[in-house]
């Protein structure tokens, strides 16, 4: 399989599009090869359902222009923190090699926002043993460990450690949100119940989140990040 740059882990299908599409879009913008791996089929949202998701996450990921996008099918609000999901995520991780991984908030709003986040933490680590041991279409792996692991912000402001400029690419990432029509609002969907991220409002905390972060480094829009450890510049 292709290596990958940069791997983006996310716990529901739209949530790599919420958190960090305008700095996924950029990285492709400069060459970079980027992907999206899905832990859930997002099954529990209250509008849509599994199949319709895929098919927005497939629509999405053309706007994304990304490389590749896979779902491990976990399931969804009850998936667990043990050997076997572990192991799932540690097969992707040698499968793709990236040099960065992005996943979730580490504490969130959703409680499978810090789960997930927990979950890919430990999994990059586990990656880089090699007594610990992952085959791929019967061959054995060999153990990968990427340089860094970041992770995005959702609906809990949580203070980021740098900030990534994506003005020139806002309209892509809401492009690429919008791809999940059935998720977010539009009149046209009335007849679905109204949900906390389906209100219009929430288009405006988008919004304002996003400036918020790029006004913390004199940009219009930015995407901020966390990460555990100091950045070498």
């Amino acid at each position: 399989m292709t290596k990958l740059d940069v791997l983006v882990f996310s716990v529901h299908p739209d949530d790599a599009e919420l958190g960090c599409g305008g700095t996924i879009c950029k990285l492709v913008a400069e060459g970079k090869r980027v992907g999206i791996i899905d832990l859930t089929r997002g099954e529990l949202g209250t509008r849509g359902n599994a199949e319709i998701r895929a098919q927005e996450a497939a629509a999405a990921s053309e706007v994304l222009q990304l490389h590749m996008r896979g779902n491990l099918g976990f399931r969804d609000g009850f998936f667990v923190q043990d050997e076997a999901h572990q192991l799932a995520i540690v097969e992707q991780v040698r499968l793709y090699r990236p040099e960065i991984v992005i996943t979730n908030a580490p504490h969130d709003r959703h409680p499978d926002h810090g789960r997930a986040s927990k979950l890919v933490r430990d999994a990059v680590f586990l990656a880089g043993l090699r007594k610990v041991p992952t085959t791929y279409q019967g061959q054995p792996q060999q153990a990968w460990r990427p340089g860094r692991l970041f992770y995005f912000i959702q609906d809990y402001y949580l203070e980021p450690n740098f900030v990534v400029d994506i003005t020139p690419y806002f309209e892509q990432k809401q492009a690429a949100i919008l791809a999940f029509k059935s998720q977010f609002h539009n009149p046209d969907n009335s007849k679905e119940p109204e949900t906390y991220i389906s209100n219009s409002d929430f288009w405006h905390f988008l919004e304002a989140r996003s400036r918020t972060m790029g006004h913390k480094i004199g940009v219009t829009h930015g995407e901020g990040f966390i990460s555990e450890q100091p950045l070498k510049i």
